[in-house]
């Protein structure tokens, strides 16, 4: 098929299916005039891509994960998945910690402000804006 009934058929731009293509993620056949064609199992490979991406992979990370299911038997191939998926996993569950972090020191800055309101509203009239 070619790449606008890839396009079609998985939702995916034809420049995001490029993208995969560069990336060494997807691969097609070319024609005599040079236009990509896909087999019907690339629609599989790029729901799988998809889900990666969704998940948080970089593209460089989906490129170590994707021999797994190419080679599936091959144990060395699957031990580097398994250790660039546990790596992905670490960066996530940092990100997390940062990111929980980052919420508790805006919760101190809400509490902060909620005082400092309130204190205003009882103190001070309010101030009337002209447009």
């Amino acid at each position: 098929m070619r790449i606008g009934e890839l396009s079609k058929r998985t939702g995916v731009s034809p420049r995001a299916l490029r993208y995969y293509e560069e990336q060494g993620l997807l691969t097609s056949s070319r024609s005599e005039a040079g236009q990509r064609h896909y087999s019907d199992a690339a629609v599989q490979r790029v729901s799988l891509i998809r889900q990666l991406f969704d998940a948080g992979m970089s593209s460089r990370v989906i490129a170590t994960v994707l021999p797994c299911v190419d080679v599936p038997d091959d144990l060395d191939v699957a031990e580097e998945t398994f250790t660039a998926m546990t790596r992905e996993r670490d960066r996530i569950d940092a990100d997390i910690a940062h990111l929980v972090e980052t919420r508790d020191a805006l919760d101190v800055l809400i509490k902060a402000n909620s005082r400092h309101r309130a204190e205003l509203s009882t103190t001070l009239e309010p101030v009337t804006r002209s447009a």
